[in-house]
């Protein structure tokens, strides 16, 4: 958070990052092909996406949104303060610091694929990512010795590295039918020898040559407020009691852990 203190006490992380930055991406993610590379044709397609994310009801937000707040603890052996010890933060502050939801597309592309996120500050490394898991075949052709299998994942960098990795399973060539994680790496700065540029560089650009691609058009922004008013209306009318719940430098709150195992998944671990 840095010295953001009266800002982020007024903001918190849905209004931070998840509003704008965690919708965007959701949104490139989950959208139909558009017709073109016109900067309309590609938001009008985002736009659909939120319009089809399913209605979320006090009941839903209690049970599939965790938040939480960070408080004192280590990151990179060096010893940081918790939220309320920030400068102009509230000793008692009820700002939440990170974000973790199952959210729900529906439409039928996305009929009964959970979309998991989380967010959050002073967590134990600084990255973006996205992943994406593929379902595992209903037919085990290795045999029973293949019964627990690592799924396939498309992984996305976004920060610090830009990079795809496609991480499946292959069989020795002199083992027996047991499978073997491996990974497929492609980096832009390796593959093409680029210096990294500052992180805006590109949006200044882009609106000096006046390409809307990347920008939120206003009907968007709209719609991407419909999607996390909701949230932010139930965390600011009950106030957290167990603030601060995770300590800086680890991975969030272990709601957030629960939330994905009961489905019998895990997040993508570094």
């Amino acid at each position: 958070m840095g010295h953001r203190g009266p800002f982020y006490e007024t903001a918190g992380v849905v209004r931070d990052i998840d509003q704008n930055h965690i919708m965007q991406l959701l949104a490139l993610v989950a959208m139909e092909p558009p017709v073109g590379f016109d900067a309309d044709f590609i938001r009008d397609e985002k736009i659909k996406i939120f319009h089809t994310m399913r209605v979320m009801d006090d009941e839903y937000l209690d049970n599939f949104i965790v938040r939480g707040q960070y408080g004192p603890g280590k990151i990179n052996g060096r010893n940081v303060p918790g939220y309320r010890e920030e400068e102009h933060v509230s000793p008692d502050s009820n700002t939440p610091t990170f974000f973790a939801a199952k959210f729900h597309i529906d439409n039928w592309r996305w009929a009964g694929v959970p979309f998991y996120i989380r967010a959050g500050k002073r967590l134990g490394k600084r990255t973006t990512e996205i992943v994406i898991q593929f379902k595992q075949p209903p037919l085990r052709l290795f045999g029973r010795t293949c019964d627990i299998l690592e799924p396939n994942r498309l992984v996305l960098g976004i920060q610090p590295d830009e990079e795809i990795l496609l991480r499946f399973s292959v069989k020795h060539p002199e083992g027996t039918n047991k499978l073997y994680g491996v990974t497929m790496n492609f980096n832009y700065e390796d593959s093409f020898k680029i210096t990294r540029h500052p992180p805006y560089e590109k949006v200044l650009i882009d609106c000096m040559k006046g390409d809307l691609t990347i920008f939120a058009r206003q009907d968007g922004v709209e719609a991407m407020w419909a999607v996390v008013d909701p949230i932010i209306e139930r965390w600011e009318s009950i106030p957290a009691i167990n603030f601060p719940n995770y300590p800086a430098g680890s991975w969030g709150p272990k709601d957030a852990d629960e939330l994905i195992k009961k489905d019998g998944r895990t997040w993508q671990t570094w």
